[in-house]
């Protein structure tokens, strides 16, 4: 896909973008907190070939090609904010059949922009998102600020992000970290998710428990399903990539 840099709401913001299907949905993704377009790999391209669907994905500002954050101080309702510029996103390419793919903080975004922007999402995959902070997400983010200072983690995400990397480090890190964001929570938003939700997460994930899935699930008023795999830590679609595109086809085909 080419890939160009569009302007939302004074944001500029890297995007790849097909839509040779015609009348087929867009299947949206969403990174994580320290990812970009180019480390999905193949896996959007997998995804649209075997459902034949158009696929859109995007760098949030600060991240992969995107232009550079102004700070890195963020406020405790930042993913709500990243899901108000989803929908200016999908408004200015006039999308309106999503289906969101979310993996992390992406899966999260995907939840809140589902629930918000009913009118423009078709349906969500939500892998590893979260709806509220646990212990296990805090140490999970210790771990990697450890990993940032003691190995060349930096070096590996300066591949992708180039010298946005120390600022989008601490605006994760730091965020997540501090006493005001120990009591955020996006449960109250469920109840307006309406459209079909697949969950996925892995049994082992080291950054939430499967708390996150089965209160999901149970709290959406459309349809609902979760698919648990055994041995798997927080980033299924690369751990396992062919179950999860398996599982990801069976539910767009069905929900498209």
């Amino acid at each position: 896909m080419e890939g160009r840099i569009i302007d939302v709401k004074d944001q500029k913001l890297y995007i790849e973008y097909n839509n040779s299907f015609e009348d087929k949905p867009t299947i949206v993704f969403l990174h994580d907190s320290l990812g970009s377009v180019q480390l999905w790999r193949d896996f959007p391209a997998k995804l649209s070939a075997a459902t034949e669907c158009n696929v859109l994905a995007y760098d949030r500002l600060g991240y992969g090609k995107s232009y550079p954050m102004s700070t890195h101080v963020r406020p405790v309702n930042y993913m709500e904010l990243e899901a108000d510029l989803l929908n200016d996103l999908l408004a200015e390419l006039n999308i309106t059949d999503a289906v969101l793919f979310g993996h992390s903080d992406g899966g999260t975004i995907a939840l809140i922009t589902a629930a918000k922007y009913p009118e423009r999402v078709k349906a969500v995959i939500c892998e590893a998102g979260h709806v509220f902070v646990e212990d296990v997400t805090l140490k999970g983010v210790y771990d990697a600020w450890e990993a940032y200072k003691t190995t060349n983690l930096p070096e590996r995400l300066q591949k992708y992000h180039g010298d946005k990397v120390e600022m989008l480090f601490k605006a994760w890190t730091e965020t997540w970290t501090r006493d005001d964001y120990r009591t955020w929570n996006i449960e109250y938003l469920l109840k307006d998710i309406i459209c079909p939700l697949l969950f996925i997460q892995g049994e082992k994930d080291e950054y939430g428990t499967l708390d996150q899935l089965e209160k999901t699930v149970s709290q959406v008023s459309g349809s609902s399903e979760k698919y648990i795999i055994p041995e798997v830590g927080h980033t299924p679609h690369k751990e396992v990539p062919e179950l999860v595109l398996e599982r990801s086809v069976e539910f767009i085909v069905k929900n498209s």
